[in-house]
């Protein structure tokens, strides 16, 4: 199960989308992972990781556990690095039945 609403995801999508190598789009993305608690972080890393086929979408408490026994930088310096984090947030929603369109329209 999802430790993180899917609004946050959506939230972290969209400003993925908007940052495009303007800074002060990174520093307010950055600092909104940031303040995300450990089960936020690691869940949002786990959809990531399902969205790039890194774990399959059964294996979801697999990868929140990975994320969290993984995890030795910031995650958001982690993901932020990441150049297709959208598409792969999207795609692990999508492998994990939730409508893209509308956790985003949710959020927007």
């Amino acid at each position: 199960m999802l430790q993180i609403s899917t609004n946050k995801i959506a939230r972290v999508i969209v400003r993925a989308r908007e940052r495009d190598g303007k800074a002060e789009f990174d520093a307010s993305l950055k600092q909104y992972i940031a303040d995300m608690n450990r089960d936020e972080q690691a869940s949002l890393v786990a959809v990531m990781w399902i969205g790039r086929d890194t774990f399959d979408a059964s294996e979801l408490e697999e990868a929140i556990q990975t994320a969290k026994a993984e995890a030795t930088s910031p995650t958001e310096s982690y993901l932020l690095a990441i150049p297709l984090l959208p598409d792969y947030l999207e795609s692990g929603l999508e492998a994990l039945g939730y409508s893209v369109e509308e956790v985003e329209d949710g959020f927007l």
